[in-house]
């Protein structure tokens, strides 16, 4: 196996792995449920000025939904008829939260992928992880079908793809001064000022871009 299929193989188990007993499993490890903030030296264009939810970190690597960064023309009404969710007429019928629902670039893995960050008054049984009181993961059909019904969770974003570190990749960008992280916050991650989550995460932090240099720092 080459070293891509191992990487993509990687992501795949971690991905199955997240979702269907990360929950299970109780309690909360390394920095999952915290939000990265990208670093000014940060290298990668890809990540540049992003704020990352962490889903999963454990020894085998990590997982997290970018959500600062908008997924261009795609709507969700419109990508609840392309997956055939609903009928091209029926968008009229929607209810509010799930027009005004933002869809998200969740990061360079999968991205033809959808998860949907949601708050914790939804939760499908073998399917949703709970990441911690507030916020829970869902990456099933089953969630956009109940949003588009009104029957879904109070707040939400969908993403599309994710970013994925293998075993000590993120701690290794850590010390390398690529990130910095803090304690997530709810109405950060689902708000609609998505072009202000960037500033407002270095905040939460209590600094500001000025500040920041090139020593490593975590909140």
């Amino acid at each position: 196996m080459s070293s891509e299929d191992k990487k993509a193989e990687f992501r795949r188990r971690a991905v199955r792995r997240d979702i269907t007993t990360a929950g299970a499993a109780g309690g909360r490890s390394y920095l999952d449920g915290q939000l990265l903030v990208a670093m000014p030296v940060m290298g990668d264009p890809r990540f540049e000025r992003s704020v990352i939810y962490l889903c999963a970190h454990s020894a085998e690597g990590a997982m997290g939904i970018i959500v600062n960064r908008p997924a261009g023309s795609i709507d969700f009404p419109g990508l609840l008829v392309q997956l055939e969710i609903i009928k091209k007429d029926d968008q009229i019928k929607l209810p509010e939260n799930a027009e005004s629902l933002k869809v998200l670039k969740g990061g360079p893995v999968e991205t033809g992928r959808g998860f949907v960050l949601h708050s914790s008054d939804f939760f499908i049984q073998d399917a949703t992880l709970r990441i911690d009181e507030e916020i829970c993961l869902t990456a099933t059909v089953d969630i956009l079908k109940a949003i588009a019904k009104g029957a879904g969770p109070k707040h939400a974003i969908l993403a599309l793809g994710y970013a994925g570190w293998a075993a000590g990749q993120l701690e290794s960008e850590i010390q390398d001064n690529g990130w910095l992280h803090c304690d997530a916050d709810p109405d950060l991650i689902f708000g609609n000022d998505i072009e202000e989550k960037y500033s407002r995460a270095l905040r939460k932090i209590g600094i500001d871009v000025g500040m920041l240099s090139n020593e490593a720092g975590h909140a």
